[in-house]
């Protein structure tokens, strides 16, 4: 999982070769804590095919508002340069997670 900030955002993100997820979580927010783990299963699962990337919100708050995020866990999903999905709050579940994965290879 790569740590994302202001800085690296768009290189990491808007520039990658790669699909990429990003993580929007905060270490105050519980159902962001259960997913963690599976979220870093699943990154090694998908790797070399998509770019897991999470966000600490509580950190990089800038990075969160300029995408929009408003509530925590927030998936966003990238292709090419662009969010092509996001999933959030109570619609967050792993099984929802790896189909937003999974259609980035299509």
């Amino acid at each position: 999982m790569i740590e994302l900030t202001k800085e690296n955002f768009d290189a990491e993100v808007k520039e990658s070769a790669l699909p990429v997820l990003v993580d929007f979580w905060g270490p105050k927010c519980g159902p962001c804590m259960a997913l963690l783990p599976n979220v870093h299963k699943m990154a090694e699962e998908f790797e070399g095919r998509v770019k897991f990337c999470s966000v600490n919100v509580s950190e990089n708050r800038r990075v969160a508002i300029a995408n929009k995020v408003m509530g925590l866990p927030a998936f966003l999903f990238w292709k090419d340069g662009a969010e092509i999905a996001r999933i959030g709050g109570g619609d967050v579940t792993l099984e929802k997670i790896r189909e937003n994965v999974e259609a980035l290879l299509k």
